[in-house]
């Protein structure tokens, strides 16, 4: 299926690139929503999280492993940041292809159904 992160990986739309490996790209988005706005997206179509298969889980395991050394690289490690998946319409994910949002460089906001008290 082609997208917006299809064009992106083929490098017919440009990108401010953080990283990449043979497996994944992570980039700038270009609408951020915080100071230090990532997004980390595997090279191979996923549609989404609903899509993973056992076969992919090693995939997962590594787009973690690249948010904590990009979090890390973008000095936010210490401080906090966010590393978020949308799944479906409904949650807003937007282009239907596996993606992560990696955000920090603030203080962010309460996301809905968390607290202090269940920190």
């Amino acid at each position: 299926m082609e997208t917006v992160f299809s064009k992106i990986i083929e490098g017919t739309i440009p990108s401010k690139k953080v990283f990449e490996n043979e497996r994944i790209l992570a980039f700038y988005d270009i609408e951020p929503a915080a100071p230090v706005h990532v997004l980390i997206i595997p090279k191979k179509f996923i549609a989404s999280m609903n899509d993973v298969t056992a076969e992919d889980l090693p995939l997962i395991g590594e787009i973690h492993a690249v948010a904590q050394q990009i979090a890390i690289e973008l000095g936010i490690a210490e401080t906090g940041y966010r590393l978020i998946n949308n799944c479906g319409p409904d949650s807003g994910q937007a282009v239907p292809h596996l993606h992560y949002h990696l955000l920090g460089g603030a203080k962010l906001g309460a996301l809905v159904g968390t607290s202090a008290s269940h920190a």
